[in-house]
C-alpha cells in the first residue's frame, strides 16, 4: 500500500504545481461551446437581420455558434436584465441600442443599472433616421419646414413608432432644438406610422432608413433631412438636420455588452472578432444595403458611447415628459 500512496502524493505535488490557465490562454480557448446572444426585439426586424449577419460571421471565425435568443417586451428591458443575470462568461451576449440609453430614464424603477451591470464589448452599426414628409406637404427643406411648423405651432402631426423609441426622440430633440411644437401622433410600432404617412393622414415623420427608402425611392416619401452628423452613403443628395440645425444628432445604433464580471480577456477577444467581421467587406456592403455602416470601436469607446447617449436622451425624456408604455 505505501508504493500507490507515494505515487498518488507525486501525482497530486505534481498536479499543484501546475498554474491556473492564464487568462490569455482562457481567451485562446474561448468559445468552447455555442454563445447565446439575447435580442430584445422581435424575429425578423433590423436590429435582429443585423445580429444574425454579425453571428453568422463570428462562428465563421471562432467555429462555434453564435445563437440568437429573441425575447422582445418592455422596452428590451426583459433581454437586459436576462444578461445581467447571467453567468459572467462570455456565453451571454446582448445586443445592446439606444433604447437601452434611453431606458435608464424612461422608466422610474428597473431591476438593474444598465451602465453599472453591463460591460461595454463592442459596436456594430449606425444608421440614420430619415426627416420625411408626405409629398404634397408644401415644404420641401427643413428651413421652410421650420417657417410652416412656427406658423402654426401645435398644429403639424409628426408620427413616430411610439412613445420613447428612437422615432419619438428623435422628433423631441429637433422640437427642442429647432423651437417648434409639433403634434405627437405615437403608433404601436413603424408600419401603421408610415402606413399614416403615406396616406398623408399626418406631415412628418423621423423613420429609419431600412423602413423607408424603397418609400423614397418611389416618390411616395419626400425626405428633407437624415439625423446622422454625416450624410448618408444611401441618401448622398439628402442633407442632414445638423446642416440647418447645428448640433443636431440623432442615430440608431447597435452593439455588444455582456454581464459586468465578464473577464477583460474575453471582452478584448470579442472586440477584435467582431471587429474583424465589420472589417469583411461582404459584411460591409450587406450593412450599407440596411443603410447601415459598421461602427468598429473599442469597448472603451462603446462605453463612452453608451454614456453619452444615455444623458443625451435623459434630457429629451424630461422636455417631452415621456412615460412608458
Amino acid at each position: 500500500m505505501n508504493l500507490p500512496r507515494r505515487q498518488f502524493l507525486k501525482f497530486a505535488a505534481a498536479a499543484a504545481a501546475v498554474p491556473a490557465a492564464s487568462p490569455a490562454a482562457r481567451a485562446q480557448i474561448y468559445p468552447a461551446r455555442p454563445v447565446r446572444w439575447i435580442v430584445g426585439f422581435p424575429a425578423g426586424g433590423a436590429a435582429d437581420m443585423v445580429v444574425r449577419l454579425v453571428g453568422e460571421g463570428l462562428s465563421e471565425r471562432l467555429g462555434q455558434q453564435f445563437v440568437v435568443d429573441n425575447r422582445p417586451g418592455a422596452g428590451t428591458n426583459i433581454a437586459a436584465e436576462a444578461v445581467v443575470r447571467a453567468p459572467a462568461d462570455g456565453y451571454t451576449l446582448l445586443l445592446v441600442g439606444p433604447a437601452n440609453a434611453v431606458n435608464a430614464t424612461l422608466y422610474p424603477t428597473l431591476p438593474f443599472d444598465f451602465i453599472r451591470d453591463i460591460a461595454p464589448v463592442a459596436g456594430i452599426n449606425r444608421s440614420p433616421l430619415v426627416m420625411q414628409v408626405h409629398p404634397s406637404f408644401a415644404a420641401k427643406t427643413v428651413t421652410e419646414f421650420i417657417t410652416h411648423a412656427k406658423a402654426a405651432p401645435g398644429k403639424l402631426a409628426v408620427a413616430s413608432s411610439g412613445a420613447g423609441t428612437a422615432s419619438h426622440l428623435a422628433s423631441g430633440l429637433f422640437k427642442m432644438m429647432a423651437g417648434v411644437d409639433m403634434l405627437d401622433v405615437p403608433y404601436r410600432g413603424e408600419a401603421p406610422a408610415l402606413t399614416d404617412l403615406l396616406g398623408g393622414q399626418v406631415q412628418v415623420m423621423f423613420g429609419t432608413l431600412t423602413s423607408s427608402i424603397e418609400y423614397i425611392r418611389a416618390g411616395k416619401l419626400r425626405p428633407l433631412a437624415v439625423t446622422t452628423a454625416m450624410r448618408s452613403q444611401a441618401l448622398p443628395d439628402v442633407p442632414t438636420v445638423g446642416e440647418f440645425v447645428p448640433g443636431y444628432e440623432a442615430s440608431t445604433w447597435n452593439g455588444v455588452g455582456v454581464p459586468k464580471s465578464t473577464p477583460a480577456e474575453i471582452i478584448d477577444k470579442l472586440n477584435r472578432e467582431i471587429n474583424a467581421v465589420l472589417a469583411d467587406a461582404r459584411i460591409s456592403a450587406r450593412l450599407a444595403n440596411l443603410g447601415a455602416t459598421a461602427l468598429a470601436i473599442s469597448p472603451a469607446d462603446f462605453g463612452k458611447l453608451i454614456a453619452a447617449e444615455t444623458e443625451k436622451w435623459g434630457k429629451v425624456v424630461g422636455f417631452l415628459g415621456v412615460k412608458p408604455n
